[in-house]
This record gives structure tokens, C-alpha cells and sequence, in this order.
């Protein structure tokens, strides 16, 4: 199905330079996709609302989906009206794996020459905050997909699993990583080699998810968090984002090291000098991201 994602993907760059200006994305980033939906929320319309709308696969993530999902992503990532990205699914699957029909046939050349699955980081790579609202499955890639966001909101009904081990193979997009820097190796291990599936309380104790509310009321907590990360500085906000991802990459006295030069930084912006300016003169903070 053609649309204006699939016609404008990878130009934006190049069209930006030109006549591509913002109102240009916001049309883009709400185009008719085929298997995602977008729409712009939250109490200042700031907030950036992904659904993922593959509703009979249970949102299984084929590449048709992911690549949507990217380029969805590096529009808002160009929208300076934007500030918080929230990823959600349908009360019934966040998203249940990835598209298992679209693989079987993969061998191991195709995969090493077609670098299978290295798409799919673009989550990861976000430089806005983004906030995974979990309902129903999230399995395998779904998962994967899940902690590839700063924050995981689960519904009450959530399920939480890498059941890759049951059909001969192993999770792909970060299960065994970035599940393991989480849950520590004793619980992912039992999560990846049995193939179990964890309830959200269960969830929100061995810290995958921060917190868990009624199914109905998900997205809007997940729009009130970013609501709320939403009146600091963007500019500040990135910086503490990747402060805090650099701690999973580095031992504690290089983290310290990189986390205090981001702190020195913050003194060139005008948004620190306005946030310390405001909190003594007693009045709400004005940051322009300067």
C-alpha cells in the first residue's frame, strides 16, 4: 500500500534543506500508515501517541510495521513541537513477537548478508524520551520492542516473555542483553531458556516495568509521565537520557566521569540558567531549549 511514508522514506533529510518544514512533518509523522497509527496528545499537544495497528497478527512486528515505526520516529525526532514519544499496542497485544511467517524461510546467509533485524534499534536510538504503555503480550520481539524505551508502563493484564527457545531459536533484537542488565542473569536466564511468560506485577519486581495500572487507564498514565517530563527543558531531558543509557555501557567511575561533564554542560544553556533563575525568583520556569 503505497502512502506518504513509504514515498517520503529516507528523504527527509535532503527535503528539509528545502521546502520539507514543520508543518511538512506533522503531516508526514500522521500519514494513513498501513500498521501503525499517530496522533498528537497530552495536555499541550506535545506528547506523540504511536499505536501499533496490526490487530489480527496481534501486532506481530514484520518489517512493513517497523519500518513505519522508524519512520514515524525520525519525523517526530525533527518536530521541535515535540517532546515525549509514547508507544502503545491494543489492550489485548502490545505486540505478540515478530512476524514469524515473514522468517521461516530466512537462512543463516540471508540473515548475515540482508544484516536481519538491524533495523529495528531505531527505538533505541530515539534522542526524545519515549514511554512503552504494555497491555496484553508483549513476547519475543514484542518484548525486545518494549525495552528498547526508557520507560515501561504495564497494564494490569500485561505478559511479559522471550519465548524464542520454543521454536528453535534465540531472541535477536536485545532479549538476552538488555533483559539480563535489568532482571540480572538468574531471572533472565529462567525468562530465555524455558520460555515462560512473567505476569506485570511480576514485572514491576524484578524492575522491567515502573509501574502497573488498570488496563483501561494505561496510555492515559503514560501520557500524564509524559506530560510531565514534557515541562522540563527538551534540551536538559536529552541530555539526562543519555546519561542515564551511558550507565549500561560503561563501569561506574567512567559513568561518573561522563555524567559530570554532562553536568558541566548544562551551565552553557540558557535553559539551566533560566531553571535556577526561576526556582529563586519563585515562578514557573520558561525554557525555550537554548
Amino acid at each position: 500500500m503505497a502512502n506518504i511514508a513509504k514515498i517520503y522514506a529516507g528523504r527527509l533529510p535532503s527535503l528539509s534543506k528545502f521546502a520539507f518544514g514543520l508543518q511538512n512533518i506533522r503531516t508526514f509523522a500522521s500519514a494513513n500508515f498501513e500498521y501503525i497509527k499517530t496522533e498528537t496528545t497530552g495536555a499541550n499537544k506535545n506528547v506523540a501517541l504511536i499505536t501499533l495497528n496490526r490487530p489480527k497478527a496481534l501486532n506481530a512486528l514484520c518489517k512493513g510495521l517497523m519500518t513505519e515505526l522508524s519512520n514515524a520516529l525520525d519525523a517526530y525526532e525533527r518536530d521541535t513541537s515535540i517532546n515525549v514519544v509514547v508507544l502503545t499496542g491494543s489492550e489485548k497485544a502490545f505486540a505478540a513477537g515478530a512476524d514469524i511467517k515473514e522468517m521461516q524461510n530466512n537462512t543463516y546467509a540471508d540473515c548475515i548478508t540482508g544484516n536481519f533485524l538491524n533495523d529495528w534499534t531505531r527505538v533505541a536510538r530515539l534522542q526524545k524520551p519515549i514511554i512503552a504503555a504494555v497491555n496484553g503480550y508483549a513476547l519475543g520481539g514484542g518484548c525486545e520492542l518494549a525495552m528498547m524505551c526508557d520507560i515501561i508502563y504495564a497494564g494490569d493484564k500485561a505478559k511479559f516473555g522471550q519465548p524464542e527457545i520454543a521454536i528453535g531459536t534465540i531472541p535477536g533484537a536485545g532479549g538476552t542483553q538488555r533483559l539480563t542488565r535489568v532482571a540480572g542473569k538468574s531471572k533472565a536466564m529462567e525468562i530465555c531458556l524455558t520460555g515462560n511468560m512473567i505476569d506485570a506485577t511480576e514485572a514491576e519486581k524484578i524492575g522491567l516495568v515502573s509501574k502497573v495500572v488498570p488496563a483501561d487507564k494505561l496510555v492515559e498514565e503514560a501520557v500524564k509521565l509524559a506530560d510531565k517530563i514534557s515541562t522540563h527543558s527538551p534540551l536538559i531531558v536529552q541530555l539526562c537520557k543519555e546519561a542515564v543509557n551511558t550507565a549500561y555501557e560503561m563501569t561506574l567511575q567512567e559513568g561518573l566521569k561522563f555524567e559530570k561533564r554532562h553536568f558541566h554542560a548544562t551551565f552553557s544553556t540558557k535553559d539551566r540558567k533560566e531553571g535556577m533563575t526561576a526556582f529563586i525568583e519563585k515562578r514557573p520556569p520558561k525554557f525555550t531549549s537554548e
